[in-house]
């Protein structure tokens, strides 16, 4: 473990903002850290993205370097604009913010990953102190930048033996013992599922209904199911780059939107079903993330594990991330370990995340 240096603050309120690769709009979690070990939920909210920020979005990849800083304050600006909105509904005052950005390039293979965010403006806009850009320092040690979420699940979460989170991405946290965990990305879910259901017209398959109507192509399962990253050991994450050079041109090939959600439901699934079966410790999985609420997903995961999953109340699903950036957030102020550096791959342990503070007040 690392020294770790004074703190800052003695923070316990604060908000977590999280965007995901879903592109569904921010989550803003208003959260009460008094007790070390579990945390009090006072608000919260989810704020859809307008479609011209859902286009700019898709399109950063491909801006040139002032387009991409135009569009990032335009990001920006919306962040801390609803932030202040929040924050005006409030009964209590938060004493710091914690924002994912969201993710624009992830490739730490690389050495480099961007989340999209000035913390600058939320800071000068809020006047709070403002933490962002959580992975970046992880990965100029050699890491991934990812998993950020197990110290989470190790601290508030620690009753379950494993945390699924599906999302853009699924991804899971595992108690290999007390005090030692091991995580990784799983596979992609709804980046990719919600990408076929634009095809239809449709932002999201909701509940898996469409996904239902269609039929598993074995071809293409089997091409996804022998994808080498699935059979990579140790600290890995995934990013948007992968799934458009591995995924998409292989759903491409099937003519059948329905065809393809199937396949894609009953690969993610397997993947989903293999990765819960190495956890080792007896007891329940919490489910959260977006993807819990599509029931036939579930449905097809259970099938694919002995484990039972465990979906918790709406807020706890929806909210999950952003709660635990809000710890996270609360850790870099307090000066204290927030990466694990075993689980992302780089060694080292990690006070992670720059910090804006606020104006100073006259």
């Amino acid at each position: 473990m690392i020294k770790t240096p004074s703190k800052m603050y003695s923070s316990k309120r604060g908000i977590g903002v999280m965007s995901g690769t879903s592109l569904d709009g921010l989550d803003f979690a208003f959260c009460d850290f008094e007790n070390e070990k579990s945390f009090e939920l006072l608000s919260f909210s989810h704020i859809p993205y307008p479609e011209n920020m859902v286009n700019s979005l898709k399109l950063a990849p491909e801006m040139s370097g002032l387009e991409l800083l135009k569009a990032e304050r335009d990001y920006s600006d919306f962040v801390a604009n609803e932030l202040l909105i929040f924050i005006a509904s409030l009964e209590l005052s938060p004493e710091f913010i914690a924002c994912h950005g969201h993710t624009i390039f992830h490739q730490p293979e690389t050495h480099f990953t961007y989340q999209m965010l000035n913390g600058n403006i939320l800071a000068a806009k809020t006047q709070l102190p403002c933490i962002c850009d959580f992975r970046r320092l992880d990965v100029a040690l050699g890491g991934q930048g990812a998993p950020l979420v197990p110290i989470g699940d190790e601290i508030l979460f620690s009753e379950y033996a494993a945390c699924l989170n599906i999302g853009g991405f699924a991804n899971v946290s595992m108690k290999k013992s007390p005090g030692n965990y091991d995580a990784f990305d799983i596979c992609p879910v709804n980046i990719v599922m919600n990408g076929l259901a634009e095809k239809l017209n449709m932002a999201y398959d909701k509940d898996g209904e469409e996904a239902r109507k269609g039929e598993v192509v074995p071809s293409v399962m089997d091409r996804l199911n022998e994808l080498p990253f699935y059979n990579i050991s140790g600290p890995k994450s995934l990013g948007r780059e992968w799934v458009e050079s591995e995924i998409t041109p292989m759903l491409h090939s099937i003519s059948n939107t329905h065809d393809a959600l199937r396949t894609w439901v009953e690969h993610a699934a397997i993947q989903i079903g293999r990765a819960l079966s190495s956890v080792s410790q007896s007891g329940n999985t919490l489910c959260t993330g977006g993807g819990c609420h599509n029931k036939f997903l579930v449905e097809r995961i259970q099938t694919h594990t002995s484990r039972d999953l465990i979906i918790p109340e709406p807020e706890i699903i929806d909210y999950k991330e952003a709660i635990v950036f809000a710890l996270l957030g609360k850790l870099r102020l307090d000066g204290r370990c927030n990466v694990y550096g075993n689980i992302t791959g780089s060694g080292k342990d990690s006070i992670s995340g720059c910090v804006y503070l606020s104006p100073v007040k006259n």
